[in-house]
């Protein structure tokens, strides 16, 4: 079942992953800030790098491509979907079956064990589920790909493991059930540049593997080689406070 799924991903490579036209979303802060996005497309399979500095609107950009919230204004369409027409819970939904998510900080279940991490996002996604064929299966595998060993994945707990393992098991939790994009927000931060390295080469073959669209944001330049496309976030967005 994965594997059709993955060819028929790639008959369809053509259209765009996804759209923002005429964007618009203010955060009803204090002072308010605000994101206008004129223009972006992201291809099909693209692996693109969205750089920019602290507080340069990559969150809120993110935000806006997964469906956590919804444009103000202009259009957001992911997979054919315009996510601007969904309310809350199918934007959910969508998010949950479509996305994989590799957070910065990893956002793992610190006394679950690492099988029940990586299968988390199975229990909302039931299409994702299927992909994954069997759960247990699909994590242990994912995890060896990516350097976690059996035992561990088998009887590890979170939070006992290293920043590196658990960047890991943050990665394969993102990868389960081979959704269409990933989204990975300051992946390698945690790491150094060995790690970085490493860490990389098997988040890019995994992507590979499944025709994957990969988005990272990142005010790290030093990882450019590693894309399709690089993209200065000042270049396409603005950002306008108070």
């Amino acid at each position: 079942m994965a594997d059709r799924a993955v060819a028929v991903r790639v008959a369809v490579s053509h259209a765009p992953a996804a759209q923002l036209r005429a964007v618009r979303f203010t955060w009803p802060s204090a002072p308010p800030f605000t994101l206008a996005v004129p223009d972006l497309t992201v291809a099909a399979g693209e692996k693109l790098l969205l750089v920019g500095p602290s507080g340069a609107g990559k969150s809120t950009l993110m935000s806006l491509l997964c469906g956590v919230v919804r444009p103000d204004a202009g259009s957001v369409t992911v997979l054919g979907s315009d996510l601007g027409a969904m309310r809350g819970a199918a934007r959910d939904r969508f998010r949950g079956e479509h996305f994989g998510v590799l957070f910065q900080m990893f956002n793992l279940l610190p006394y679950a064990s690492v099988i029940d991490n990586v299968v988390l996002p199975l229990r909302f996604a039931p299409a994702r589920r299927v992909r994954a064929a069997s759960n247990g299966g699909e994590a242990v595998r994912l995890l060896a790909r990516l350097g976690i060993d059996d035992t561990t994945a088998r009887q590890g707990v979170a939070s006992r493991l290293s920043v590196g393992q658990q960047q890991r098991i943050a990665a394969a939790r993102a990868l389960i059930g081979n959704p269409e994009i990933i989204v990975a927000d300051e992946p390698t931060s945690a790491l150094d540049r060995e790690s970085q390295s490493s860490f990389l080469d098997l988040l890019f073959a995994e992507v590979a593997r499944t025709h994957a669209t990969l988005v990272t944001v990142s005010h790290d330049p030093a990882l450019a080689p590693r894309f399709d496309r690089v993209v200065a976030l000042d270049s396409i967005a603005t950002v306008k406070r108070g």
